[in-house]
């Protein structure tokens, strides 16, 4: 198991550095390869030719593609300071880049606005796993039924909606009809209550669309697995259907259900960019979207490393519950 884990956590760091190159790649050579001017739209295209130039500078936007690879990944670690003349701009580490439009480091402002984001993904994540996962499982152990065909056709219409239609139907149903919920974003700090009722909708919103998926692909994979010779040998060895249903076929039908969520969560971390906005929840994706609107792209590139590195953690953690869940993995 050991063995295991450090081949994980070495790859994941191979693929962490190839990550950060790709999305160097993206954010400075192809616009670079485009013709666009990348210190231009750092700094907004009603900025002088002097502020340009200084920017142009700081970024080292005229030094070898190898040199600007090495400061952008080691700004990253260790930091990085923009100088341009006299002028000198410093970024603590981790630098994930300096809006030069806001005259912000891009960290803090996406560390501040990430635990909105996280609590997001995690609250969702709870709901969709417990009430996908036994939709599902209930639906291939009563396969035809009325359950069934009922379950199936609330995660058809969970898949179908989007979530700015389901959001903001929750919205005029619970909290401006009804009034059972205030709706409005608050911090946890300020009142506990107020935070899970801002929360709710949301999480509610997600993880209906998520749960119907999950419920889908638990029904389909238990019924195939239900069917194998190890469950018939089972059931023919004397073994009481619960205990055939959780030990054998419940732990086969996890293991692709482990895959989604280790992409799904991980995405999510980037921010959940409809939901945020529906109900204005001051996280990471309502943060990508004023810096889409506003063409800040530190801002873009920020969140950007941040949503591939989540999905990387995200799929290290599913490795390692692989190993723990199937013993097949531990010996191969």
């Amino acid at each position: 198991m050991l063995a295991y884990l450090i081949r994980r956590l070495f790859a994941a760091a191979v693929m962490l550095v190839v990550i950060i190159l790709v999305v160097f790649c993206i954010f400075f050579l192809v616009p670079k390869w485009a013709g666009v001017d990348i210190a231009l739209n750092y700094v907004g295209k009603q900025a002088g030719p002097d502020a340009v130039e200084a920017v142009r500078q700081k970024l080292s936007l005229d030094d070898p593609v190898v040199v600007q690879a090495w400061e952008f990944i080691k700004g990253i670690f260790v930091g990085r300071t923009y100088a341009s003349g006299g002028d000198v701009t410093n970024c603590a580490a981790p630098c994930f880049g300096y809006s030069f439009k806001t005259e912000q480091a891009v960290w803090p402002v996406l560390t501040e606005r990430f635990p909105v984001t996280l609590a997001l993904a995690l609250g969702a994540a709870v709901l969709w796993l417990i009430f996908g996962l036994a939709a599902g499982v209930l639906s291939a152990l009563k396969r035809g039924t009325l359950w069934d065909r009922g379950a199936m056709i609330v995660a058809l219409a969970g898949v179908s909606l989007p979530i700015y239609f389901t959001g903001l139907l929750s919205l005029a149903i619970f909290s401006y009809g009804l009034g059972w919920i205030d709706g409005q974003f608050v911090p946890l700090e300020d009142s506990l209550t107020g935070w899970l009722g801002g929360m709710i909708l949301p999480w509610v919103t997600l993880a209906f669309l998520y749960a119907a998926m999950y419920a889908r692909i638990t029904r389909a994979t238990m019924m195939e697995i239900l069917g194998e010779d190890y469950i018939r040998t089972a059931r023919a060895k004397g073994l009481r259907e619960p205990v055939v249903i959780r030990k054998h076929a419940m732990r086969s039908t996890l293991t692709p259900l482990l895959t989604m969520l280790g992409m799904d969560l991980g995405a999510l971390m980037g921010g959940a960019i409809l939901t945020e906005t529906t109900f204005s929840l001051p996280g990471l994706g309502q943060k990508v979207l004023d810096a889409i609107q506003n063409q800040d792209l530190p801002f873009i590139l920020g969140v950007t490393l941040i949503t591939s590195c989540a999905v990387l953690i995200a799929n290290l953690v599913v490795d390692v519950l692989y190993a723990v869940i199937d013993p097949r993995v531990r010996l191969a």
